[in-house]
């Protein structure tokens, strides 16, 4: 316990540190312009990091499995199907596109009523496995993302730059009013969702044992699955899909701390993808100058190490 304390603080005060230095940085007395909209950028990184951390590392422990990820589910090719439908039929000029408080409870709302109605009609008095909701979402996130293409093929060359900046995350043009509207979002989220971490202890011992030691499975995982498509459904919805980065800082996580204690992992996940997040927005702005996007970055350091955990995953067995 006091190593893993230790490891907390000091990835926490790296955190910090980064935030700092991100929010101070170069800003040559432009104290009232930068500072105000640096600030906005790193609150939104760091709810992005709080709910993706979170909801990763619990998804991967009701499906026992350290490489899959919510995305898994179809939320991400959900959310771009739903930007590229509302641009295709409206216009990017339309309220619906150009008002982003409204296009975010749109995106929030259909993807947390998709996810309600899936697991409410695959896990209804646990009639079917967890594995079977994951094969039904991959299957649907599967065909989203085909109709998505098919509509992008048909789109109009102009609009389909609309629906461009929408496929990649991106923290340079976040809404200062959606940044506080998730922020207590996610703060009433997290409250609700930490009151059943300790289960998650016992349900990582698989449904058996979990039942056996008392815990009641499947109205907990059900639960924590809402919970987990409304993190992700606030963060896609705030600043566009990343799909790797879950992955990564859960990962990190559990090579990090040598723990079960789900307490421990989810808060040392939440700050590894907030260093990860204020860290790679400034080499983003400093050393690459905007010449590309946080979210690709991730993405291909993800990809790299999505196939390391393969192929680790592969030589232990």
């Amino acid at each position: 316990m006091r190593s893993n304390s230790g490891k907390l603080k000091m990835i926490y005060s790296l955190a910090a540190l980064a935030c700092v230095i991100y929010l101070l940085h170069d800003l040559n007395g432009s104290f009232d312009y930068a500072l105000p909209r640096r600030l906005i950028k790193v609150i939104a990184m760091i709810l992005t990091g709080i709910s993706i951390a979170f909801a990763t590392v619990v998804f991967q422990t009701i499906a026992h499995n350290k490489i899959l990820t919510p995305s898994i589910m179809g939320l991400d090719s959900l959310y771009l199907l739903l930007q590229t439908t509302i641009i295709f039929f409206l216009g990017s000029t339309h309220v619906v596109v150009m008002d982003k408080k409204i296009n975010f409870f749109i995106c929030v709302g259909a993807m947390i009523l998709f996810a309600f109605l899936l697991y409410n009609a695959l896990m209804k008095n646990g009639k079917y496995p967890v594995y079977f909701l994951l094969l039904v979402g991959i299957i649907l996130g599967t065909f989203f993302s085909s109709i998505s293409t098919f509509l992008q093929v048909l789109i109009d060359p102009n609009e389909f730059l609309s629906v461009q900046d929408r496929m990649f995350a991106s923290f340079n043009n976040v809404n200062a009013d959606l940044v506080w509207i998730a922020f207590g979002l996610i703060i009433v989220v997290f409250a609700i969702g930490w009151r059943y971490i300790r289960y998650l202890d016992v349900i990582s011992l698989g449904r058996e044992n979990a039942i056996n030691l008392g815990i009641p499975y499947d109205s907990t995982v059900k639960k924590m699955l809402i919970l987990v498509a409304v993190f992700i459904a606030i963060a896609t919805a705030l600043v566009g899909p990343i799909t790797f980065f879950g992955l990564i800082v859960a990962n990190l996580a559990y090579q990090f701390f040598n723990t079960y204690k789900h307490s421990i992992l989810i808060t040392g996940a939440i700050g590894i993808g907030i260093i990860a997040l204020v860290g790679g927005q400034w080499v983003v702005e400093r050393i690459f100058t905007f010449s590309t996007t946080l979210s690709v970055i991730i993405n291909f350091f993800g990809g790299v190490y999505f196939i390391y955990l393969l192929l680790k995953e592969s030589r232990s067995n």
